[in-house]
């Protein structure tokens, strides 16, 4: 089971779930047209998920899924482990 964490919402969840399953390296626009939100919020979502380590920078605005993210995914973390 995943942890509850305060500031994540189910926005964040499917962003992580999309890096997961594509195992491909993506920008924010394209994350945001396949989950048919907009690009400004999938930018501050991913800008969150990165802070926290559950997403990487592969430079010029792309991103792919962290070993941490995907630990989140499994409920391989706590809530504890993100403060």
């Amino acid at each position: 089971m995943r942890p509850r964490v305060d500031w994540m919402n189910q926005t964040d969840d499917r962003v992580l779930e999309l890096l997961d399953e594509s195992d491909l390296i993506l920008t924010p626009a394209v994350i945001a047209k396949n989950l048919d939100y907009t690009r400004n919020w999938i930018s501050r979502r991913v800008g969150k998920l990165e802070k926290a380590g559950l997403i990487e920078s592969e430079g010029s605005g792309y991103y792919r899924i962290s070993d941490r993210g995907r630990a989140y995914l499994t409920g391989n973390l706590t809530a504890e482990d993100f403060n």
